[in-house]
């Protein structure tokens, strides 16, 4: 069995081999997005503003989840120590824990409210679709007849300078 399965990972691997040679996209497994549709409210065509403006929104947006994921970062790490001691003084610090106000929806006793009544599934709804802004890369190319061409990472256009 064991010479079987070695057998098997050895064919896998020439077969896998051979096909980035002769096919490398082959080998590239698709990920895949679900794209949300677009919510109301949207600018109309007159009134899209300037991509100057647009390019500045997005690189302000990125930096501060760069920030914001940076902090989140930093506050689990400090957490983890915090989380373990007792309430109390630490040096200018006080450490204390307070209850919440905030609530939640028990799934697990509504699942069995809707079970017990006969009230099939527990509905749900999809919660508002995430705002993804993705700076697309850009790679200045000499082509051979020496012209510049600009070439667009995420579409794979060019565009001679």
């Amino acid at each position: 069995m064991l010479k079987s399965l070695i057998s098997r990972r050895l064919v896998t691997i020439v077969s896998d081999a051979v096909r980035s040679v002769v096919s490398p996209a082959s080998l590239m497994v698709e990920a895949t997005t679900t794209t949300a549709p677009d919510p109301a409210g949207l600018y109309e065509a007159d009134e899209v503003p300037p991509v100057k403006d647009i390019e500045a929104a997005a690189a302000a947006f990125d930096q501060a989840a760069q920030q914001a994921r940076a902090g989140d970062r930093g506050k689990r790490a400090a957490k983890k120590v915090l989380d373990r001691l007792p309430a109390g003084r630490y040096g200018s610090w006080l450490v204390s824990r307070t209850a919440s106000n905030r609530q939640t929806a028990d799934l697990d006793a509504i699942r069995a409210i809707f079970k017990a009544n006969g009230l099939g599934p527990v509905p749900m709804k999809s919660s508002a679709p995430s705002l993804k802004v993705v700076r697309l890369a850009e790679v200045t190319v000499v082509a051979p007849t020496s012209a510049r061409v600009r070439v667009g990472a995420s579409t794979g256009l060019a565009v001679a300078l």
